[in-house]
């Protein structure tokens, strides 16, 4: 069994992506571009990659797309707003981004010099996709993963992931053995098996070691048949979309699966390093990048989105991504195109962040400066679960309705019987606390459309409790009460001491640490019981 060689300079390359991660990050930027820029840097000092840092790179790719497969849910694409706006955009930029390439390819620019005009739309297909590590960043630092615009992101991202995976496949260039017609009885036995397992690792490292071990196991096996690898990894996921603990295993391993992705853009920049001619077609292909947001947002107003939900969720796939790497890798492997046009790529996505995230960020501002303009594009027409809402004579609001805001919800129906509603994004909650008897209604307090959809709803207000479970999306629904003339009350739940304190300073008048309380709760209970056991005969 041949080992593993591990050079005595590999930690290094950790450390020096450690530093230049928290650089990009202190400026802003997802720490992505710092460990691409340490692999450049890496490279200009001589280093090389080798066997450590490919295995750890190649199971960071397999570990992502088995994290694909989980969240794999079909049911998103029957929404038109994801599949018709997905698959338009992909064809739009495709033939835009192909026609730059196809420029500078005439103008012998750079690594794209003398390669074929037919490469051209390999690349153009690459540069496509949007990144997920850009928007899920600016997502949790706007509180907004939730959001309506925030889901809708995230399920372009996942059509876009589909057809990435599918182009790798098909990229393989393998002729699968005739054992490859065994995996489909063999999947459907082993589906079955790996959910008793998912149900009994319990919740610590035995959870972490399965994920990788479902990854890793169908990495080899559709290897050892002649398929590629990556789509294995793929398949073990999807294997488990259906599974109650799907979202608790991807949780558990997304720390493991970023690490290793680290070690897959170090490996980039140690390979090869841009030249001059690279950076001046990456600065090319920058000067598309804002045409990505107005694009997506005249296709999202056209499947019926609001304007507001079209603008932000139209910034926040205002980006190159990381996979289109992947694509770019796959491509080099097959002989397809020049192994030096990965290094223009990885500045180029590097440059789509530097510009992409202060328009991400600002896209409230940015909306309320062209408000009137981008509104006039709305359609009229809403889509189920869109509509206006009926609130009137609502007095308190629960945004959140987890375990914490229920018991909120109905101490506050006592004191208001029936002017209390309820608000979650999940449609499992919606249906259960229906069932149940409470008001409620999907939205979310980070979604500025949510406002718009209830516009009678502020001026009967008396409280606001905010019991979501991120602390970013208590502070963004916060800022947009206060926006919108709110002075009522304000409770919010935060699980820091440090952010009670924020909270308190953004207009909040009642923040509790829930963690604090609910150590006060548990002895508070302790010591009545004992009394109660102590005044028994």
């Amino acid at each position: 069994m041949p080992s593993l060689e591990v050079s005595l300079a590999d930690p290094a390359w950790i450390i020096v992506a450690l530093l230049a991660g928290l650089l990009a990050r202190s400026v802003g930027l997802p720490p992505l571009v710092g460990y691409l820029g340490a692999g450049f840097a890496l490279n200009a000092l001589g280093a090389e990659g080798g066997p450590f840092l490919t295995e750890m790179a190649d199971l960071g790719i397999w570990l992502l797309l088995f994290s694909i497969g989980l969240k794999l849910d079909l049911k998103l694409f029957r929404r038109p707003t994801v599949w018709i706006v997905g698959t338009s955009q992909l064809v739009i930029f495709t033939a835009l981004l192909s026609a730059v390439a196809s420029l500078a390819i005439f103008l012998g620019l750079g690594p794209l010099a003398g390669i074929d005009q037919s490469d051209a739309l390999i690349i153009g297909f690459a540069l496509s996709f949007s990144s997920t590590v850009f928007a899920v960043k600016v997502l949790d630092d706007l509180g907004a993963a939730s959001s309506g615009h925030g889901r809708i992101a995230i399920g372009i991202l996942i059509l876009q992931d589909v057809f990435a995976v599918l182009f790798l496949v098909f990229s393989a260039g393998k002729t699968p053995s005739v054992w490859a017609l065994a995996l489909i009885p063999l999947l459907v036995v082993l589906r079955p098996v790996l959910n008793q397992l998912l149900d009994r690792v319990g919740h610590r490292e035995l959870l972490m070691l399965f994920a990788v071990s479902a990854a890793l196991g169908g990495a080899a096996l559709f290897n050892l048949v002649g398929l590629k690898a990556d789509l294995g990894a793929l398949v073990m996921g999807l294997l488990l979309t259906t599974n109650p603990r799907a979202g608790e295993l991807n949780r558990s391993m997304a720390s493991l699966k970023d690490l290793f992705l680290v070690a897959f853009f170090l490996s980039i920049g140690i390979d090869a390093l841009p030249t001059w001619g690279g950076v001046l077609v990456a600065c090319l292909f920058l000067i598309v990048l804002p045409l990505k947001p107005v694009v997506y947002f005249w296709l999202f107003t056209r499947t019926n989105l609001r304007a507001r939900t079209s603008w932000q969720a139209g910034l926040d796939l205002t980006s190159y991504s990381e996979f289109g790497l992947v694509v770019i890798l796959a491509a080099g492997t097959a002989g397809w195109i020049p192994d030096d046009v990965l290094s223009m790529v990885a500045v180029l996505i590097a440059g789509s962040f530097v510009v992409g995230a202060p328009l991400a960020q600002r896209g409230e501002q940015l909306y309320r400066r062209w408000h009137t303009r981008l509104k006039s594009h709305e359609s009229t027409r809403r889509l189920p679960g869109d509509e206006d809402l009926a609130v009137e004579g609502t007095e308190v609001i629960v945004f959140g309705m987890g375990r914490m805001g229920r018991r909120a919800y109905d101490a506050m129906e006592r004191r208001f019987p029936g002017h209390v509603l309820g608000v979650d994004s999940d449609d499992v909650v919606i249906e259960g606390q229906a069932e149940s008897g409470r008001r409620i209604v999907a939205g979310d307090a980070t979604d500025t459309d949510f406002w718009s959809r209830a516009n009678d709803l502020v001026p009967t207000l008396q409280w606001v409790l905010l019991t979501m479970p991120s602390y970013e999306s208590n502070r963004t629904a916060v800022a947009h009460l206060r926006d919108r003339g709110f002075d009522g009350k304000i409770a919010a739940t935060s699980a820091h001491p440090d952010e009670v304190e924020d909270l308190e300073r953004a207009g909040v008048d009642f923040s509790f640490d829930i963690l604090a309380e609910a150590g006060a709760g548990f002895a508070g209970d302790l010591i009545s019981r004992i009394d109660g056991e102590r005044d028994e005969p």
